[in-house]
């Protein structure tokens, strides 16, 4: 499948008039050296003034604000549920709403609404009925079995083709099934007792949820077999193998893929980008080893597990201990509301992108990302022309790259046609379910059809960004582009270290190493001469090594190997966006000096300050665990330990903690 660099950041929205973008000093702690750590010196304040709501596994600047981004859309939801003559899309996302916060409904329907679905689980008679069942499932957004969809062709960037890839998981990672400590056993055992409650939530006997959750268990450890680390994930190459389906249909030869797609689609596919073809060879064999009871099992827990967070209180509250208190150590459940709003964004997110955008997002912010951009596309052009490590045939072509960069900052040109998706007042997990199947289908009328390069992967009210390799695009939804990252009557210091820098991340991940895969068209293609290639692994290897020490929990270290794309993408970011600092401040001189810090400081205090975060045990370590991205402390102080400009702002002597020798220091871009 099609991979994309994103930020991750659960970034927030503010839309209080008076939210600016400025730097607290009751938020540093003065008691900490900026040369020891500076992630502490610049949010320790913050840090200590702010513990973790219950309902949260963690909690930092961002999540503030996005409480006030989440009483906005509130307030959208709530008018469109009540108008009388609501406009179509008021109309749609009303609806969805309702039925979302009819609690008493959805307690009285029990499971009656996935009762058709479960009806054809139980019909099951052979394997030979296992096709045009996961096919059903597949339209439900289920995670069963494999993931399939449409996706750019890696090879031709212009052409949509279809994909299958390793998934069907209910823990987070394959090593979730593998470990062999203490508390990875203690884990698989709770995961076991949940699926058993799920069972038993279902109406199933005593005496078989635990050889039902067990039957479940086996199949899923037989799926992690053949799956591949998320690290092997990370080489675009090696998950890349475009088949004829007469060549899919021999590595599985015991699964009917025209069955599947018959019952999937009716566009006409005849060739599929698999992968991961081990996997699709582990998936294979279990039709033959596993049982039909087995099967059956399986999907009913994927059918229940996957509706969970939509059905009675019940199921909600058993799946929120498991994947909230047990993995992420939340504390509290979401309040309704907000767990209704989160599916309205993700079933339907350009709907609701709609009405967010037309009340939320002034143009002027959209004029200001333009030409903050355009300084850091310069800053990125300037470094690359005078880059020491790279031949001037990589750097031509590099250079291109740059140039054909798209950026796309807001919301779509073009909304998404909603008309055919019906949702009604009913069954809350229905009008999912129908979304689902709304949205399978028209990734799947993407097959065989020019690439669409006006569609977005993230709704307007999206608090995050990304880079697209296939599309080489960067994207900016407005949810972003607001205080604490961005704010037009900020000073410079202020943007550049928010916006500026994650743009320069966004920008650098055309160059990580998976971006520098991708040529200026999108294509997977070695542009690389070999020389070149090989001194940008060399700096490469160095941040491997460089996070792969840090050690954030008492029995875990950082996955240098994982985390390097992003680790790379912010040193990048940083660089480049002080570069572009620089250039503004000639330009728009500022004072020499606010609160008692240079725009220089100022700079550096803003990258800081956006990753502020006090986190739980669990999350931490799930997050090292399962995450491309370094924790918090260690995207402030990892990047800032390899850079001149940082030592030179806060004065850092040698051979401090957040000076790392020079011979060790990671210069790429």
């Amino acid at each position: 499948m099609r991979s994309r660099t994103l930020l991750i950041l659960v970034l927030a929205v503010a839309l209080v008039p008076n939210t600016r973008a400025k730097i607290e000093l009751k938020d540093l702690d003065p008691s900490v050296k900026p040369a020891v750590d500076f992630y502490h010196f610049a949010d320790g304040g913050w840090i200590k003034a702010n513990p973790i709501p219950p309902a949260y596994s963690r909690w930092g600047a961002f999540h503030e604000v996005q409480k006030r981004n989440e009483a906005a859309l509130k307030s959208i939801l709530e008018e469109a549920a009540k108008a009388p003559s609501p406009s179509p899309i008021q109309k749609l996302v009303g609806a969805f709403y309702a039925s979302g916060m009819n609690e008493v409904a959805i307690e009285a329907a029990g499971l009656a609404p996935l009762e058709p679905e479960l009806s054809r689980i139980e019909a099951l008679k052979s394997v030979d009925g296992i096709p045009a069942l996961l096919s059903r499932f597949h339209r439900m957004g289920l995670s069963v079995g494999f993931a399939f969809s449409s996706e750019q062709d890696p090879g031709n960037s212009s052409i949509e083709i279809a994909g299958a890839s390793q998934a069907g998981l209910g823990l987070p990672d394959r090593e979730y099934y593998f470990r062999d400590d203490a508390r990875s056993k203690e884990l698989r055992e709770k995961y076991l007792a949940h699926v058993a409650k799920i069972f038993e939530l279902a109406g199933d006997g005593p005496e078989i949820t635990k050889l039902k959750a067990a039957a479940v268990f086996k199949l899923e450890t037989g799926l992690a077999t053949g799956s591949k680390t998320k690290t092997q994930l990370r080489d675009p190459v090696a998950n890349y193998h475009k088949l004829q389906l007469v060549d899919v249909q021999k590595l599985s030869p015991h699964f009917d893929w025209q069955r599947y797609i018959a019952a999937a689609t009716t566009i006409s596919i005849t060739e599929v980008d698999v992968g991961q073809p081990d996997f699709l060879k582990s998936f294979d064999q279990l039709l033959v080893s596993a049982s039909l009871e087995d099967w059956k099992a399986y999907f009913r827990w994927s059918l229940l597990n996957g509706s969970a967070p939509y059905l009675a209180k019940a199921f909600q509250d058993e799946h929120f201990d498991f994947y909230g208190k047990t993995l992420s150590g939340t504390k509290e459940l979401h309040e309704r509301w907000k767990r209704v709003l989160d599916s309205i964004d993700s079933s339907a997110g350009e709907a609701l992108g709609q009405l967010y955008v037309a009340k939320h997002f002034p143009p002027e912010s959209k004029a200001r990302m333009l030409e903050l951009v355009g300084n850091l596309r310069n800053a990125l052009r300037a470094r690359l022309q005078t880059l020491e490590w790279m031949d001037d045939t990589t750097r031509a072509k590099a250079l291109a790259k740059i140039d054909a960069f798209a950026v796309k900052i807001g919301y779509p040109d073009k909304w998404r046609d909603y008309s055919k998706l019906r949702i009604d007042r009913d069954a809350y997990v229905l009008n999912v379910l129908r979304a689902a199947e709304f949205n399978f289908d028209f990734n799947m009328a993407k097959i065989g059809k020019p690439v669409d390069r006006s569609l977005w992967e993230m709704s307007p009210p999206t608090v995050n960004a990304y880079y697209d390799p296939a599309m080489n695009e960067i994207v900016f939804p407005a949810g972003i582009l607001q205080p604490p990252f961005f704010d037009p009557a900020a000073d410079d210091a202020v943007n550049y270290g928010g916006i500026g820098a994650v743009i320069g991340h966004e920008m650098t991940h055309g160059f990580d190493d998976q971006g520098r895969q991708y040529d200026a068209k999108g294509n997977l293609s070695d542009w690389w001469t070999p020389e070149s290639a090989k001194r940008f692994n060399e700096r490469a290897a160095g941040i491997v090594k460089q996070f792969s020490a840090y050690q954030p929990i008492d029995d875990l270290h950082i996955n240098g190997e994982l985390t390097q794309g992003e680790n790379i993408a912010d040193l990048g970011g940083i660089k480049l966006a002080f570069a572009a600092l620089q250039t503004a401040l000639k330009e728009h001189p500022q004072p020499a000096k606010i609160d008692g810090f240079t725009p220089n400081q100022r700079f550096f205090l803003s990258w800081a300050e956006v990753w502020r975060v006090n986190q739980r045990p669990e999350h931490l370590r799930l997050q090292v665990n399962t995450d491309p991205h370094s924790p918090a402390q260690f995207r402030v102080n990892g990047p800032l330990s390899n850079l001149p400009e940082f030592f030179e702002a806060f004065n850092i002597p040698p051979a401090s903690p957040m000076r790392r020798a020079e011979t060790d220091q990671v210069v790429i871009w």
